[in-house]
C-alpha cells in the first residue's frame, strides 16, 4: 500500500480539480433536492462524506484499488460493483418504479395475462418504506432459499412523499393485497380471511399439513395486485345486472369489458374460432365432467338424440358476445348468474352478489360514520385491521379502544377496486376496501408481452410493446 502524504485541510482544498468540485457540487445538490422532497433532515449529513469523497480525500475511500495482490483487487472490484447496484436497484424499485407481471386475467382486455408493466411510484407519491431492511425485487420471499425477504425490524409508520397526482377514476392502479396481512402459506390463493370464515379459525390454525405455517406480513410486504379504481373516497357505489352506479349515476362501460357466459352449441368450438375471439386456453371451460352434468341438467334440455348439447363456460366481450351469436353451431348464450360466491363483507347476511352488490359508501379521511352492530361488518377491518385500534363488541354495543362508539372518524382515505373482467376477478366485491396507505403505482406503459399459449418468438405479442398500459 502507499503511504498517505499529510495534508492540511486549505491544501486539499487548493489541490482540488474542477472535475472534483463539479461531482461534489452534483451530488450536493442531489442531497439537498432529496431532503426537500422527503423532509428528511438526515439525508444533508451526507454531504459531508461527499466532500471528503470528492475533494479533501483524508478517508481512502478506494485503498483496495493500491492492493498489490490482484484477488484482493478483484474481490473488492466485484463487491464494489455489486453492492452498488444492489443500493441502486433498492432506491430506484423504492421511490422511482418497479417491473409488475400480469399474472392472472382479471384486467382482460384492458391487460393480459403475459403483460410486463413500468409501474410509476412518482405518479401518486412514492411511499417511504415502512419495511427498510429488505432484499431489492423480492417481495416478500427470497427465491430458492423460500425465506422471508425482509428484516421485520424496524417498522417504519405509513408516509407518502409528493407525486405527480392522486388516484383518479378509471386509473389501473397496483396495490398491495389488502386482506394478505396474514396468510397461510399451503392455500395462499385464497386469502386468510376467507379461510377462517369457512373452515374455523382453529381448523386453520390447527391443521398445517392442510393450511400450512401461518403467517404476518407487513402493508408494503403483500401480494401486489392491479386493478381498476371505480370508486374514489367518499363516493356511494352500487352494482346493478352488472352495470355500477357512482354516487346514484350509471357509469359508461369500460372498453373490453368481459362477463362470463354458458354456450350452448351443436359440434365442438375450435381452437382457430377460440382465437379469433381472444379466450386464453386457461379461459375455455367445456362441461363435460359428472358434476357439471348435474348443474346444466337442470338449465338445459335433452336433444333429440337423448343427451346434452355442448356448453362451454368461458369469458367474452361484447364484440366477441356479437360474434360468436353469428355463428350456426351457436344454440344458445346465457350470462353466468350462478357462479360467483358469498361477496364482501362475509359476516353479513346482506344477499348482494358480484352483479348486484350494493349500495355501499367509500370511507373518506376525516369523515365520520355511525357504527353499530349491524353495519359494524362493513368497517370492521378498516377499524381493527388498517388503522389499528382495538375493537370489541359487547351485546349491542360497540367499543373501540376500551370506549363506547356510537361513530368512527376514518383516519384514511379508501378505493373500490375492480377488475375489467367482471366474472374472473377477485377485487373490493369479495375483500373490501384498499387503504390509500397500500396502494403503490400506477401503470404506464407494457414494455414486454408475452402469450403463454404459444411458443419461443411466436409468444411475443408485438402490437402491445411500449403500449399505455390506459
Amino acid at each position: 500500500m502507499k503511504k498517505t502524504e499529510k495534508k492540511s485541510f486549505a491544501q486539499r482544498i487548493g489541490e482540488a480539480n474542477v472535475k472534483q468540485w463539479i461531482k461534489f457540487s452534483i451530488t450536493t445538490l442531489i442531497c439537498i433536492a432529496s431532503t426537500i422532497w422527503s423532509g428528511a433532515l438526515w439525508i444533508l449529513l451526507f454531504i459531508p462524506l461527499l466532500g471528503d469523497l470528492y475533494v479533501t480525500k483524508y478517508i481512502r475511500w478506494g485503498a483496495w484499488k493500491e492492493s498489490n495482490n490482484p484477488i484482493v483487487r478483484t474481490v473488492a472490484e466485484w463487491t464494489d460493483a455489486i453492492l452498488f447496484a444492489l443500493v441502486a436497484v433498492y432506491f430506484i424499485n423504492t421511490f422511482f418504479f418497479q417491473n409488475y407481471k400480469i399474472p392472472t386475467s382479471s384486467l382482460e382486455k384492458s391487460l393480459l395475462v403475459g403483460d410486463f408493466l413500468f409501474v410509476s411510484k412518482m405518479s401518486y407519491g412514492p411511499r417511504v418504506p415502512m419495511t427498510p431492511l429488505s432484499f431489492p425485487l423480492a417481495q416478500h420471499t427470497l427465491p430458492v432459499l423460500n425465506t422471508k425477504s425482509y428484516i421485520e425490524w424496524p417498522q417504519w409508520e405509513y408516509r407518502r412523499l409528493k407525486g405527480f397526482g392522486d388516484v383518479q377514476l378509471h386509473d389501473i392502479v397496483v396495490f398491495n393485497f389488502p386482506t394478505g396481512d396474514t396468510v397461510a402459506l399451503k392455500k395462499q390463493e385464497t386469502d386468510y380471511y376467507s379461510l377462517i370464515h369457512y373452515n374455523g379459525r382453529e381448523a386453520v390454525w390447527n391443521n398445517p399439513q392442510i393450511f400450512g405455517e401461518i403467517v404476518y406480513r407487513p402493508v408494503d410486504r403483500r401480494e401486489n395486485y392491479v386493478k381498476r379504481a371505480v370508486g374514489l373516497p367518499g363516493d356511494s357505489l352500487q352494482i346493478i345486472d352488472g352495470d355500477i352506479f357512482l354516487n346514484g349515476k350509471k357509469e359508461a362501460e369500460i372498453p373490453g369489458l368481459q362477463y362470463n357466459y354458458f354456450v350452448e352449441t351443436s359440434t365442438f368450438i375450435s381452437d382457430k374460432v377460440f382465437e379469433m375471439l381472444q379466450v386464453s386456453k386457461d379461459d375455455r371451460m367445456l362441461m363435460n365432467t359428472p358434476e357439471h352434468q348435474r348443474l346444466l341438467n337442470s338449465l338445459y334440455q335433452l336433444n333429440s338424440a337423448g343427451r346434452l348439447n355442448y356448453v362451454y363456460y368461458i369469458p367474452l366481450t361484447a364484440e366477441a358476445l356479437a360474434k360468436l351469436s353469428s355463428f350456426p353451431n351457436v344454440i344458445s348464450i346465457n350470462r353466468d348468474k350462478i357462479f360467483g360466491g358469498k361477496t364482501f363483507p362475509l359476516t353479513m347476511d346482506n344477499g348482494w352478489t358480484r352483479d348486484d352488490f350494493g349500495p355501499i359508501w367509500i370511507p373518506k379521511k376525516g369523515a365520520t360514520v355511525a357504527i353499530n352492530p349491524a353495519n359494524l361488518p362493513l368497517y370492521e377491518h378498516i377499524i381493527r385491521n388498517y388503522e389499528r385500534n382495538k375493537l370489541e363488541v359487547k351485546g349491542d354495543q360497540v367499543f373501540i379502544n376500551d370506549t363506547l362508539a356510537t361513530d368512527y372518524t376514518f383516519k384514511m382515505d379508501y378505493y373500490w377496486m375492480m377488475g375489467d373482467n367482471r366474472h374472473n376477478s377477485a377485487d373490493s366485491r369479495f375483500w373490501g376496501f384498499v387503504p390509500e396507505n397500500h396502494v403503490v403505482g400506477k401503470p404506464i406503459f407494457i414494455w414486454l408481452s408475452l402469450d403463454k399459449d404459444k411458443n419461443w418468438f411466436s409468444s411475443v405479442r408485438w402490437s402491445r410493446i411500449f403500449k399505455s398500459a390506459h
